[in-house]
């Protein structure tokens, strides 16, 4: 296997870099030295900081929701991420933008309306899903890129 054949993911527990086979990422890997699973089964909050390295450069198709602490549409979606975690882990990321802290990010993919959820694969935006939809809609449309 060559170095392109692996990712580096970071242990969110004792911060240890792990070299993990790419074909070994759906099957949840865990920290080499303390044995945390290093891909979260919770959404991953994204700041116009964490943008690049969370969604951009992440090994796997994310899902951003985007969404403010006001919005009843938003707080109606939110367990639905929730369980879109949990039961993708390894597969998919489910992350959170609040766009009220982070406009930068907001304003670069033109959200307008919330709740926008946007679907990343290989650092590249390939859908877009705008409104509070059911959880069996959002999955028809993130399954052909998981």
């Amino acid at each position: 296997m060559n170095s392109n054949d692996f990712e580096i993911i970071r242990c969110p527990s004792c911060n240890v870099k792990n070299r993990v086979p790419k074909s070994k990422i759906g099957l949840g890997p865990k920290c080499g030295k303390c044995g945390t699973p290093l891909l979260s089964a919770k959404p991953v909050e994204v700041t116009d900081a964490t943008f690049q390295k969370e969604v951009l450069e992440s090994p796997l198709p994310v899902l951003l929701d985007c969404w403010a602490p006001w919005c009843g549409p938003c707080r109606m979606v939110a367990p639905v991420m929730d369980q879109l975690a949990q039961e993708y882990s390894g597969r998919l990321k489910v992350a959170k933008l609040n766009t009220d802290q982070n406009p930068i990010t907001a304003q670069k993919f033109g959200i307008r309306s919330i709740p926008t959820l946007l679907l990343f694969k290989d650092g590249a935006l390939v859908d877009t899903m705008v409104g509070a939809m059911p959880k069996e809609q959002i999955e028809a449309r993130i399954r052909q890129f998981i």
